[in-house]
């Protein structure tokens, strides 16, 4: 496919290799698809995650500063559906690597999915208002509703093993 686009085999080879390596610098301290008890501690100590995507040449994007919940074992997210990271996830490019509590905060890669199911939805936004008890008031129509209406998106990142 890539070579489809134009690209020569070495292009293509240099591709594999930097997305390789883009994830690669992230830690893999996490078991299959669940957060490890330690990850999850420092979760929940955390104001904010900083999620890194994966762009189309294989680099991490910068780090996003985002409120986040920790349910069933996965980092939860409600983001605009225009938001870098829920494009990357159409677009085929779902996996990130996130830190905690800062940009230079213990870090695991993790694959994000969109999740649609009102249930989960509002178990996420009532994490959330626990979470950000000063912030919530201000922000809870706009999670609520746009969770709904299609102009928030609900992703879930789960570790990934290895």
């Amino acid at each position: 496919m890539l070579r489809a686009a134009g690209m020569t085999a070495a292009a293509a080879a240099a591709v594999v290799v930097t997305r390789t390596r883009a994830l690669a610098d992230a830690p893999k301290d996490a078991s299959a698809g669940k957060l490890t008890p330690e990850q999850e501690k420092q979760l929940a100590a955390a104001k904010f995650v900083y999620i890194q995507s994966t762009r189309k040449d294989g680099t991490l994007s910068k780090p996003a500063e985002i409120w986040f919940a920790v349910m069933d074992g996965a980092l939860w997210v409600g983001s605009s559906p225009d938001s870098w990271r829920a494009k990357r996830i159409r677009w085929g490019r779902p996996q990130a690597k996130i830190a905690i509590g800062s940009p230079s905060g213990p870090a695991f890669r993790a694959t994000g999915a969109f999740v649609k199911d009102a249930a989960l939805a509002t178990k996420f936004c009532d994490a959330l208002a626990v979470k950000y008890p000063d912030g919530w008031p201000r922000w809870e129509k706009s999670f609520r509703e746009g969770l709904v209406d299609g102009k928030r998106v609900l992703i879930r990142y789960a570790p990934v093993a290895g």
